[in-house]
Formats: C-alpha cells, structure tokens, sequence
C-alpha cells in the first residue's frame, strides 16, 4: 500500500519546523508563561509530524473506503498546517497562541485554531471508522489498531476540558479563557520541555497519553510480531491476542486515572490516595495480566487460527 503523500509531506514540514524552533530555543532566550518560547512549536511539530506519519500508514492499510479517508487524511493537513502556522507565527512574534482572546484578532485566531482541530477530529473519525470496514490482519493487530483509533479520539477529545474559563479568569478577566492546569494559574513549575505542571493537575497529560494510543498499540503488536520470530510461545496469535487486550484495557485505565488526576488538581509528581491507589492497581494487574496471558495454556489456539485464516 503507497502512503498518504499530503501527509507524508506534512511530516516533512514539520521535521523542518521541529529543527527551527530547536535553533529558537538556542538562540531566543524569551519565555511565555516561564517556558521557552519556541518549546510549544517544537511539541506541536513533533506531535503533529508523528500523527502524520501514522494516519498515512493507516490509511495505506485499507481496501475500503480509501478514497474517502485519503479525502478525510487531506482535509487534516488543511487543519493541521492551519494551527501549527498560528502556533508558530504566535510564538515568533513573542506571544501566546492558546487561550488568548485578549484582542478582537487573537479571538478570530483562536476560534480558528479550535475549529481546525474539530476538523481534524473528525477526519481521525472518519478514517477510524473505515478501519473497522476493512480486514486489518490477525484479531491482535485489528484489535490494536481500532483499539488505538477509538482511545487517541478520547484523547483528543479531552483537549475540549481546556477551553472553558476558569472561575478566575471569569471574576478577573485578563484576556485568557481556558487552562492546562487545575487548581493554578497557567505557566507555573512544570517539567522539563513538556511543561506539564508539578504542583497541580494538568490535563495536557491525559490529552497528550490519550491521543497517542494511535502509535502507542500498534507498535505494541507489531513488537510481538516481531518477538514471535525469537520467542516461541509469542507465535500463538491467542497469546498474542491476549497480550494486545491487556495492553488495551492497561492504557485505557491508564488515561482514565490521569483525567481523574488533573480534574482532582494532583501533579503527576505527586499522586495521592485513592488516585495513587488506582495507579498501582492498574499497574499490578497489567503485570499479572500480562503474565497470565502467556502462562495459561491456550486450547483455543487452533479455532482462534482458523477464524483468522477465513478472513
């Protein structure tokens, strides 16, 4: 299957964008909201270069409905260039891209970044739904890649708990409606680069973990794939199927407890009570899950095969 070349060349500008604002954060020493300037370029660059690469991959994988995803891929570029142009021009001018709606201009600009991602939300659906029309190999591999789709449009989605006001910015209004934090004011101690919060919640997090389930499971079937040249038992697609379910359900809890931690305003440095809790719950029964699934012997191995063979 040949790839998406909108795209792909998208991929490519944003490579190109990605070695710029690297060279801005060497030489432009200003900050917005006590971050590097050109760090939101270059996170924006890297996230949509990777997205591109993936939607195109994807789409190469159908025999259905390709004509209307190549459409759907195309009309993401469009969204896409649309608000890192907006990102990139913002910050090249010493200035804020989200949330700002401090003048009548920066409005219009925002309004427009909104609606260039509903957009590209859409077109991710839209090519989601033409995965789940097409035969996509074995019952791992289909299941991680529809698994991957509906989980990263959750993810993107949330996105959407960043855009409303905040009970402070609507009793002191000072041309920013919208946060990434919880609990604090924007632009506060945050980690390195990605500038996630380390004294409250962030809901960057969950969005960010959430939409990159679309690279995330596939590459975790495809690793078994490739393990099962080397490891024996990875050669059953039972196991194999098991392996992906468990990775399934394990980054789908693991986005769930993430927005219960923003929303609760907790750092992801700092997880407390029933959330740190839920965490290691989530992460000792991925283990024996996962465990599980290679150790129990699997007699359903051969119906599981042929079921995959008369697709």
């Amino acid at each position: 299957m040949t790839g998406h070349r909108p795209l792909l060349w998208l991929a490519v500008g944003m490579a190109a964008l990605a070695g710029v604002a690297i060279v801005g954060m060497v030489i432009d020493p200003r900050e917005v909201l006590g971050a590097p300037l050109w760090a939101k370029p270059l996170k924006f660059a890297l996230s949509i270069g990777i997205y591109a690469l993936t939607l195109s991959w994807l789409i190469g994988q159908l025999h259905r409905m390709r004509r209307l995803a190549r459409i759907a891929g195309t009309v993401s570029v469009i969204g896409l260039v649309i608000e890192v142009v907006i990102i990139a021009g913002a910050a090249a001018l010493g200035d804020t891209s989200h949330f700002n709606v401090s003048t009548p201009l920066h409005s219009v600009l925002w309004s427009v970044m909104a609606l260039s991602i509903v957009v590209v939300w859409l077109m991710t659906l839209v090519v989601g739904i033409a995965l789940f029309r097409n035969p996509l190999g074995d019952r791992a591999r289909t299941l991680a890649i529809r698994a991957g789709v509906i989980i990263a449009l959750v993810g993107m989605g949330l996105a959407f708990l960043m855009t409303g006001p905040t009970a402070q910015q609507l009793d002191d209004f000072q041309g920013v409606a919208g946060a990434h934090a919880v609990g604090v004011a924007d632009g506060g101690p945050g980690l390195f680069l990605l500038g996630w919060s380390t004294v409250a919640g962030d809901l960057r997090i969950p969005h960010f973990v959430g939409m990159h389930a679309l690279q995330v499971l596939p590459i975790v079937v495809i690793t078994l794939e490739l393990l099962s040249r080397r490891i024996p038992r990875l050669t059953s697609p039972l196991v194999r199927l098991r392996l992906v379910r468990v990775a399934v359900v394990a980054y789908a809890a693991t986005v769930l407890v993430l927005t219960w931690q923003a929303l609760a305003g907790q750092s992801i440095v700092s997880p407390a009570g029933a959330i740190l809790a839920a965490g290691l719950t989530v992460a000792a029964a991925t283990v024996v899950s996962a465990l599980a699934s290679v150790l129990v012997p699997d007699r359903d191995a051969r119906s599981l095969m042929d079921a995959d063979s008369a697709r």
